[in-house]
């Protein structure tokens, strides 16, 4: 998508601090945390939600929970402590940009109900 700022990231259009990155997803820092560890794991594949997920992003569903959040919750030294894993979809979701994200929120307490 030619407007699409998580897909200008995902080209390296637009700069951005990169913690991972791999054949099928770019992760970056947030740009306004809201916690001292907040990372988005962005598919490189334009998906505008997780309603429009398909068949044949099994394998990329399974590659952002099984390998890439775990790989960087360790990287982030919050694995142990515990983090927050948030997909916001829609707009009652909360969801601002319309290309599937993943938050990784970690080091401190989250509390609950979230919001």
């Amino acid at each position: 998508m030619l407007d699409c700022i998580f897909c200008k990231i995902a080209n390296k259009e637009t700069k951005s601090t990169i913690v991972y990155e791999d054949d099928m997803v770019i992760a970056i820092r947030d740009l306004d945390p809201k916690a001292p560890e907040h990372v988005l794991i962005i598919p490189k594949k334009h998906i505008a939600s997780i309603n429009e997920f398909k068949a044949e992003d099994k394998d990329l569903a399974a590659h952002i929970l099984v390998d890439v959040v775990p790989k960087i919750a360790n990287d982030l030294k919050i694995a142990e402590s515990g983090y927050r894993v948030v997909i916001n979809t829609g707009e009652d979701g909360g969801q601002t940009v319309h290309h599937l994200h993943v938050h990784i929120l970690g080091g401190r307490s989250m509390t609950w109900p979230p919001g």
